[in-house]
């Protein structure tokens, strides 16, 4: 079982760099081995460790974190692509995160990027057509995370959700590759509608803190929407707006909103 394990390790450089990391944890402090072995070093490859996170903060008297784990498990190994989102989130977090100084802070401590992960299993049970367990998925991720997105959503890859409390999005949003966005963010819908409904964020977008984006509108890739903002109409690309209802007030300020985190506004 080594040599696989150490193949795995040399292979996967951000697993490498997150178990390097778990062993300085366990040497400066000794109180933390239990979790850390439990949470990292006790497994193969970053896919296992996301699987096993998953099912013990998803776990409760109804599901069994056993039955969690085999989820989890089957839908990492079906779907690569999941291993590849969760790496890049993993580095969206510590690039973007002044609060993230190691690759391993996200995978054990902060609740946005575990939500996600939680989320994308979800959504992969949701496309096999196991609808109800995806909707067990999404009840369980937003009584412990305060994270409520719903299955059939769909995300892209190097997310980043800073605080990650009271975050809404609905079922037919769309998200992008590469977006950023802090606390208490809804993408919802205006009303009853039952068909295309809500918004679609393109690449690269910074969405503040308390931003409302509402129904089925676009907002164009790497734009700004300023924290307590309103969006009701379509945002340009490379645009920066606020208010309530928000308007347009210059330009993005830079190529990629979302990586710089800037979010002063053009007259700031």
């Amino acid at each position: 079982m080594a040599e696989p394990r150490a193949k795995l390790t040399e292979l996967d450089p951000v697993w490498r760099q997150i178990r390097e990391e778990a062993h300085k944890v366990v040497r400066d402090e000794p109180l933390m081995g239990g979790l850390v072995h439990s949470g990292i070093l006790h497994h193969p490859s970053l896919e296992r460790a996301l699987a096993y996170r998953f099912a013990v903060k998803l776990a409760s008297g109804e599901m069994s974190e056993q039955i969690l784990r085999e989820i989890a498990d089957a839908a990492y190994a079906a779907d690569p692509d999941l291993g590849a989102a969760a790496r890049a989130d993993l580095v969206a977090v510590f690039e973007r995160d002044p609060a993230c100084h190691r690759f391993l802070h996200p995978l054990l401590y902060f609740k946005g990027f575990q939500a996600i992960q939680a989320y994308r299993i979800g959504h992969w049970l949701f496309e096999q057509g196991r609808v109800d367990l995806a909707y067990f998925v999404q009840m369980r991720v937003s009584e412990q995370f305060g994270v409520d997105v719903h299955p059939a959503a769909r995300i892209g890859k190097g997310i980043m959700i800073d605080h990650a409390h009271s975050i809404v999005v609905g079922e037919t949003a769309v998200v992008g590759d590469n977006v950023s966005m802090l606390h208490s963010v809804t993408l919802g819908g205006t009303g009853k509608e039952e068909e295309d409904r809500h918004p679609k964020i393109g690449d690269g977008v910074l969405i503040g803190a308390g931003a409302k984006v509402l129904g089925n509108i676009k907002v164009g890739h790497c734009s700004r929407i300023a924290a307590g903002s309103v969006v009701l109409n379509e945002v340009p690309p490379c645009s920066t707006v606020a208010g309530v209802p928000a308007k347009i007030v210059g330009k993005a300020g830079c190529d990629q909103p979302s990586v710089m985190m800037n979010q002063l506004l053009p007259n700031d």
